[in-house]
């Protein structure tokens, strides 16, 4: 990254001077960091556990997910603290150093986009499910999408550190072609599972009806579009909290940053970062599986405080005065 990049980069944030007009801003983001840095950790953490305790999940769809909660993990504990770090530096007055903003930069799109490939790939996976049904389990191995998901880490490593070497307008234009080429083919899929879904909704009552040897078919096809659901919903919110980061950078390309589209452009970043702690919650709402076995896990840890409690308490006693 040169100078100049570090130039480009600096530009997006306030400067010392416009801090005072912001301290607001950065306190509250300061704070929603901290909080968020937190339950990122935590329940994705929870979540992995949950999902890697899960038998009834798709070896697949479990690899899948997995890598998804793992960058999001990884979000929670390296990328929100740093970003937290240069909002503190900027209330002491401070612009972060060059060095400071690259090892940012690259740890920022390592997850990111590991996270938004992830979101792709897992999307994908549940269309391949829905469109090949039958034919799913034969095609769509487990090695397949270990590769699959190695190949999303190896292309984020890449990609991050490509700012080292490529100009600023060069990376600019590979994130924009990349995204668009993402949402595109993510779109499509959610339009082709509502259409398979539509075309196949009348023969799913009747097999249920009939209670025939279809009945078993219907049930894992319903479970599919369930899958598939839960997933749009991950997809939907994804777009949902990088939208806000996208037209601030589209803003400041446009027209002079100001103090109004830098605070906008602070609280989009936060928003972004939101979206590690949103998938968790959003498994546990729209998978039942994974609610279960999340349900099982908080209750087991409670089970075991309790008793931790009851075996000190005694000891206490006998160790009084």
């Amino acid at each position: 990254m040169n100078e100049s990049f570090c130039q480009i980069l600096l530009d997006y944030y306030p400067r010392v001077s416009e801090v005072e007009d912001l301290f607001s801003t950065y306190i509250a983001n300061c704070v929603f960091n901290s909080f968020l840095s937190y339950t990122a950790i935590m329940l994705n953490i929870v979540t992995i556990h949950a999902i890697r305790k899960t038998s009834s999940l798709p070896k697949t769809l479990k690899t899948l997910l997995l890598s998804l909660a793992v960058s999001d993990v990884g979000v929670g504990l390296f990328v929100l603290p740093f970003y937290t770090s240069l909002l503190i530096k900027g209330l002491q007055g401070k612009n972060p150093g060059c060095n400071t903003l690259k090892a940012v930069e690259i740890i920022t799109n390592l997850f990111s986009i590991a996270s938004y490939l992830g979101v792709v790939a897992v999307s994908a996976d549940r269309f391949l499910a829905i469109h090949l049904h039958l034919r799913y389990q034969e095609l769509v191995t487990r090695k397949r999408v270990v590769a699959m998901v190695i190949s999303i880490w190896l292309i984020s490593a890449f990609l991050a550190f490509s700012i080292l070497t490529v100009s600023v307008d060069t990376f600019s234009y590979i994130m924009v072609l990349l995204g668009v080429l993402g949402a595109t083919l993510t779109s499509m899929a959610y339009i082709r599972i509502y259409l398979v879904v539509r075309r196949h909704k009348s023969q799913i009552q009747v097999q249920q009806v009939q209670q025939l040897a279809h009945a078993d078919q219907a049930e894992n096809f319903a479970s599919l579009i369930k899958s598939a659901v839960g997933i749009f919903y991950v997809y939907f919110v994804f777009l949902v909290c990088y939208m806000p980061f996208v037209i601030s950078l589209v803003a400041m390309k446009i027209t002079d940053p100001n103090i109004v589209l830098k605070g906008f452009f602070m609280f989009s970043v936060t928003l972004v970062f939101l979206n590690s702690t949103l998938n968790p919650v959003i498994y546990c709402w729209k998978m039942r599986h994974i609610r279960h076995a999340v349900m099982n896990i908080l209750r087991n840890m409670s089970r075991q405080r309790n008793r931790h409690s009851h075996e000190t308490l005694p000891l206490a006693r006998h160790t009084m005065p």
